[in-house]
């Protein structure tokens, strides 16, 4: 499907400008006549999404880079210059399009122009497109356009997605080094069971005589893998896969979301990750003004947790019941008593933003904590797992041995 820019009329006769995917200029004024657009003018843009042949979409596809964080903390950081400088939005992101790099971001700037110019808010324009704006992201810009404080939203806005890059890459530092260590715990045992038990085995075959039970299943096993390793490999493929597809469906992803705050040493680092993120995206939202029902709306967005998520709306669902957050907080079980006592205080005073905020950064102090510890925490586990491993192949190749070296001395 290629992109398509269009210009064309709506019922009241305004002019309407925009850009849609199709897969030729008809379909696209078909959705247009739908929307009740009378189209002036369609053309083709510079984005592909997909071209004629499969070839050149693959081709494009490798090579179309996505709009990252990194570049999306960076256009806040200079909307807020910018628009804190006094330089009207229009000509802020004319100016943000010609420096752009990415050519993704230079066609997400110019359908921001091309819906500000055709009379949409800023927050509106962000709204069609959901792949670059998070429904967070474009509540507290709307929420900006509302107070007239948009200067100081982007400035908020930037400050929250560099806590959430940190965050992310805190998450995948800590993991990082169990993955290593199990892979190459795998390496290992697929090489000793296809290269060195093997070796071992012509050995033990001019013995004529009969091996000890752990030297029989090493060898069975390595037998096993190397006759039947195609079997092994489809099925790690076809499990891998069927794990995925049901992770893909939404009782799947509630499962596996709820199973990885459990499980040992990682998931109370993901716990705790995912409880500093949502503390600080609502605070954020409650110090712009959101209020606490929309709030908790566009934070359950922001968290990756399908599981956690569903507790953030069983938590409106009670505030919208009449119920205080405290009692809604407790329901939800996953906060701690200290936490539960801070969400009281600030109830009582009236300072949820600031007392959130308390909470965020309590959670990233121990969420800091846990990453420093945690080569301490993994290490005994690891080592005796390592050593598990060592002891059955030392007795299964060196047991054989010792029995013919009694054999000969006797």
């Amino acid at each position: 499907m290629a992109v398509f820019a269009y210009r064309g009329r709506n019922t009241s006769g305004d002019l309407e400008q925009g850009t849609l995917e199709g897969d030729d200029s008809t379909a696209v004024a078909d959705q247009l006549f739908k929307r009740g657009i009378t189209p002036t003018e369609i053309k083709l843009t510079s984005k592909v999404a997909e071209v004629a042949t499969s070839g050149a979409s693959l081709w494009q596809t490798l090579n179309e880079r996505k709009v990252d964080v990194v570049e999306l903390m960076l256009f806040s950081r200079q909307m807020n210059t910018l628009l804190r400088a006094g330089v009207p939005i229009m000509r802020a992101l004319a100016g943000l399009q010609e420096s752009a790099q990415n050519p993704t971001m230079v066609a997400t700037l110019q359908s921001l122009r091309e819906s500000l110019d055709s009379g949409r808010e800023l927050s509106a324009a962000m709204r069609l497109l959901p792949k670059i704006f998070s429904p967070f992201y474009v509540s507290m810009v709307q929420v900006g356009e509302m107070t007239g404080l948009l200067d100081e939203t982007f400035m908020r806005l930037y400050g929250h997605l560099e806590f959430e890059k940190e965050m992310s890459e805190r998450v995948k530092s800590a993991l990082r080094y169990p993955m290593f260590v199990l892979i190459a715990m795998a390496l290992a045992i697929i090489v000793i069971n296809v290269l060195v038990i093997p070796a071992f085995a012509k050995v033990f075959a001019g013995f004529h005589t009969e091996l000890p039970l752990m030297t029989r299943m090493l060898m069975g096993f390595s037998n096993f893998m190397v006759s039947y390793w195609i079997y092994l490999l489809a099925i790690v493929v076809g499990t891998v896969f069927g794990i995925r597809k049901y992770i893909s469906t939404t009782t799947g992803r509630y499962a596996w979301d709820k199973y990885k705050l459990e499980i040992p040493i990682a998931g109370k680092i993901i716990m705790k990750t995912t409880l500093a993120r949502f503390a600080r995206s609502l605070a954020l939202a409650f110090k712009s003004g959101i209020p606490i029902l929309q709030g908790l709306t566009v934070v359950s967005m922001v968290v990756d947790n399908t599981f956690f998520r569903s507790r953030i709306e069983q938590m409106r669902d009670g505030v919208e019941r009449g119920e205080s957050i405290l009692r809604t907080a407790v329901a939800a079980a996953v906060f701690d008593p200290t936490v539960l006592q801070m969400i009281a205080i600030g109830e009582e005073t009236g300072d949820m933003d600031g007392l959130m905020f308390e909470i965020a950064g309590m959670y990233e102090r121990d969420v800091e904590y846990e990453i420093k510890t945690l080569a301490e925490q993994i290490e005994p586990i690891m080592i005796v797992a390592l050593g598990i491993m060592v002891l059955i192949l030392a007795l299964g190749v060196f047991l054989p041995m010792w029995d013919m070296g009694k054999a000969a001395l006797h």
